[in-house]
């Protein structure tokens, strides 16, 4: 085995194979740009070496400065993780000039199927079922609207190169179809530095489900089932699990046997998956193959026990596969949720800042439930407009679908991040989704299930009485803990109402709270002459903790708590409320305060995220009309498109192609 492993990534993969490799014995070297210095995968590995600027051109994607780093530190292998070069054959080909070993597809294979368009072509000469579509290079706009007439609409425009979601547009018109490429073909070109592009048919109601295959140098491939991956946004998966809860025992061979066929015919010799589209009636389609570690390994790992990195490792080292395609086992079910540094109010806009609170749920496995958390990231840490907006996994496993999601959901109440927007209380209203628990999904789930946008929901019912118990008892424990700090009546109890009102955005609730310290029990009103029975609470909360954890009423309850004046915002279930403790004479007194409107921004074009100006494709004094391009603002290797609202007259233009804006930057005035 390798004595010195280079890892050519960052963040939570490079943090993932580190841990493997030490498991191994084997000492590794991290490299990072210098954004990432403080980073914590460079704290984790044995050596660390600077690659360059912020920009993944002049770090993370030079060849030569990797290579040299490689060399300079004695490193015998390089595992390139996901993104950047991982699917580079020019990379992979330097390394073997060069005589170190890359962890990873053999150059041939990963030209043959890294190449979207080569690769469909060569899976249907191996009678691979194969979406219908333009398989050859689209020169410009003109050309993709014809294709896309004459396969019928809607269509996928696709990048040809790379993986993950950049580059990939649905198109429902000519219109879509005219926009959709070019902004496809800039995607490409800047995230892979190749702009090629094609297109395909776009099966509605599909769903996205993928083999892992796992190869070796001596000629041996095997699959390890599947992984249901359909629940994404714009192309972008946000929940994975394996096994998936569609497909039967027959479905299951039949794309295993078609993945293996597959990556035999091009050699393959490591870990990669081959990407499948499945409609309604399991019909399945060939859609890519990915020739690297899947960002989704997890989920795999879980339920066949198997470390991918390790078996990564092991192959590049010559041995050969350890099992044979009988012994591969599913044990339970795995449920993976990406935690993105994105606002899901706004339409999943990036977001960044300093991580002033990064505090994850409790690890480990408990009754036969497992809770894995991958990341790079660490509490005061920083989230740059740079690199992807991923900053962890939350995997959870257990004997059925149902209990995975279950500690899923009890796990991401108890995850409290703070510095920036992140999609937590999203993935926890997905967790009590019931089309989701039922498993009746497909990749366009969220915007079904969401068609105006995520709104968090309104406290109602028990997650309601939830947050009011847990504020009164917090301000009931305050006001307790404050008179015994001022040592007022020299230190005699003092007697204070036990009735107060909580404040849940417009809803009142009248509690009653007894006992000086936890337990506390408190009971909620119901009506005008009629209580609830007492919960009672019991906690070892104090303040400054980011989490509530306790029992109410018997039930474990994990609530995140953060200070705002006069209260606490409480996040539970994906439910965020401001929520306030008042006496009655309070409450009198508020209703007379003023309310402050807000300010009419309905004239101004905001920054719905911080990025950087692309283009501006509009000019003081011109008419626009409602839908029409005004900008494009790029963050986190996404370009987003902004276009008007209604019809309207540019009056003034505030930036200019090259500047970075912040959230809610002022881009231009109409009149």
């Amino acid at each position: 085995m390798f004595k010195k492993l280079l890892i050519a990534n960052r963040g939570e993969i490079a943090c993932r194979i580190i841990r493997t490799a030490k498991r191994l014995g084997i000492k590794t070297v991290a490299v990072y740009s210098e954004a990432d210095r403080d980073a914590l995968h460079v704290d984790m590995a044995d050596e660390a070496v600077l690659i360059g600027p912020a920009a993944a051109a002049q770090s993370y994607l030079d060849m030569d400065k990797i290579i040299a780093a490689a060399k300079e530190t004695g490193a015998e292998a390089i595992h390139p993780g996901y993104g950047f070069l991982s699917e580079n054959a020019a990379f992979a080909k330097a390394l073997e000039k060069a005589g170190i070993v890359f962890v990873g597809p053999n150059p041939r294979a990963i030209e043959a199927m890294g190449d979207k368009i080569e690769s469909k072509k060569l899976a249907a000469k191996a009678k691979v079922s194969t979406v219908p579509g333009h398989l050859g290079v689209i020169e410009d706009a003109a050309a993709a609207v014809k294709i896309a007439d004459d396969i019928g609409y809607p269509v996928m425009i696709k990048r040809s190169a790379g993986g993950g979601g950049k580059g990939m547009r649905i198109a429902y018109s000519k219109k879509d179809v005219a926009e959709g490429f070019a902004s496809s073909q800039s995607e490409a070109k800047s995230s892979f530095g190749d702009d090629r592009v094609f297109i395909e048919k776009f099966i509605e109601e599909p769903r996205h489900i993928e083999i892992q295959v796992l190869g070796d140098k001596h000629g041996n491939v095997i699959h390890l089932a599947e992984r249901e991956c359909s629940i994404q946004r714009r192309n972008q998966k946000v929940i994975e699990e394996a096994p998936s809860p569609f497909l039967d025992a027959k479905t299951r061979e039949a794309m295993g046997a078609e993945a293996v066929a597959l990556a035999k015919a091009v050699d393959y010799d490591t870990a990669g998956t081959v990407e499948f589209i499945v409609d309604k009636d399991r019909n399945f389609y060939f859609l890519e193959m990915t020739t690297r570690l899947q960002v989704e390994h997890p989920v795999t790992e879980l339920v066949t026990g198997l470390d991918l990195v390790e078996q990564m490792l092991r192959v590049a080292d010559g041995e050969k596969l350890s099992i044979k395609q009988k012994d591969v086992k599913l044990t339970g079910s795995a449920i993976e949720s990406r935690i993105y540094a994105e606002d899901p109010v706004r339409n999943f806009m990036p977001s960044t800042g300093r991580l002033v609170r990064f505090q994850p749920p409790e690890l480990g496995i408990e009754d036969g439930v497992t809770t894995r958390l991958d990341t790079g990231v660490e509490e005061g840490g920083e989230i740059s407009v740079y690199y992807d907006p991923m900053i962890a996994k939350l995997i959870t496993h257990a004997p059925k679908r149902a209990e995975a999601i279950e500690q899923m959901g009890r796990a991401l109440d108890a995850f409290a991040i703070d510095g920036f927007r992140h999609n937590i209380p999203f993935l926890a209203v997905l967790m009590r989704n019931e089309r989701w628990r039922k498993g009746d999904i497909s990749t366009k789930f969220i915007e079904e299930e969401f068609p105006d946008g995520f709104h968090p929901p309104v406290p109602r019912g028990r997650v309601r009485d939830v947050l009011a118990a847990v504020a009164a008892s917090i301000d009931y424990l305050s006001n307790n803990r404050r008179r015994m700090i001022t040592q007022q009546m020299h230190g005699e109890p003092v007697r204070f109402s036990d009735i107060r009102v909580v404040e849940l955005g417009a809803d009142h609730v009248r509690v009653r709270v007894a006992g000086r310290d936890y337990p506390m029990t408190v009971t909620l009103g119901r009506g005008r002459d009629r209580r609830a029975p007492a919960d009672r609470l019991t906690s070892s909360w104090w303040f400054g903790e980011p989490v509530w954890r306790g029992t109410i009423g018997g039930e474990e309850v994990a609530v995140q708590v953060r200070s705002i004046v006069n209260g606490v915002h409480l996040t539970y279930q994906g439910v965020e409320a401001p929520v306030r403790v008042f006496t009655d004479r309070e409450v009198e007194l508020l209703a007379l305060m003023p309310i402050k409107e807000k300010p009419d921004t309905s004239k101004l074009l905001l920054c719905p995220m911080p990025g950087l100006v692309m283009s501006l494709a509009v000019e003081e004094g011109q008419e626009v009309a409602a839908g029409e391009t005004l900008c494009v603002v790029e963050a986190m290797k996404m370009e987003n498109v902004l276009k008007a609202e209604r019809d309207g007259t540019v009056s003034k233009i505030l930036v200019k192609p090259g500047d970075s804006l912040n959230v809610d930057a002022v881009i231009l005035e109409f009149e």
